[in-house]
């Protein structure tokens, strides 16, 4: 079966598989199952068993199989990697939701406090975060002080909807691929982006002045 499917485009697999070729499915999910693998990778960051989020990624793949439509969507790819976040992410909320994780938990890095960026705008918090993200997380080293007052600024400054985006940012996910995972507007993701780093920016300089 793979040998037959190998160099047919996935929209046309997909297609067979609704005109009854079952056995397609198998081969679809496992020429995927990187794609899962490494969704769940970046995602890990959030706080999640990495087993528990590869089989989620799967769930989602199947759902991506099985809700694929070739004149609505893009690229099966393109749909897959949405179908595979969004249930990732929506798991790693339940999770979140059950055991009140806080987010010194899960995010492991070393956050300077007393950093200054170049321009005029001061210290560039979310860049600082978003920077373990390219890093081994086992090479980082953890200072819970600074991980703490991390913390409490997300927590008192922003909204959950601001929350979600900085998750999502964190993973390395443009504003544009959070909007689709989150089902919002990419304006008004993008905006969530910029209002979170201002937010706090200004919170960390009132801290240290």
């Amino acid at each position: 079966m793979s040998g037959r499917c190998m160099d047919v485009p996935d929209e046309e697999l997909i297609d067979r598989i609704r005109q009854g070729e079952a056995q397609i499915t198998d081969y679809i999910m496992e020429k995927y199952k990187n794609l899962v693998r490494k969704k769940a990778k970046s995602m890990y960051i959030l706080g999640a068993d990495s087993d528990d989020l590869i089989q989620e990624g799967m769930i989602g793949l199947f759902k991506a199989v099985r809700d694929y439509d070739t004149g609505r969507d893009a690229s099966f790819y393109t749909f897959a990697d949405l179908c595979v976040s969004r249930q990732m992410y929506n798991a790693v909320q339940a999770s979140r939701r059950e055991k009140h994780t806080p987010l010194n938990t899960y995010i492991s890095l070393y956050a300077d406090m007393t950093e200054q960026e170049d321009d005029e705008t001061g210290m560039e918090l979310v860049n600082v975060l978003a920077s373990a993200v390219e890093t081994n997380p086992e090479q980082l080293v953890i200072d819970k002080e600074n991980v703490a007052d991390i913390e409490a600024i997300i927590d008192k400054e922003l909204s959950n909807f601001e929350k979600q985006v900085l998750d999502l940012y964190l993973t390395g996910m443009s504003y544009t691929q959070i909007a689709k995972v989150l089902s919002r507007g990419e304006k008004s993701t993008d905006n969530a982006l910029q209002r979170l780093k201002t937010k706090l920016r200004k919170a960390v300089a009132k801290k240290q002045s």
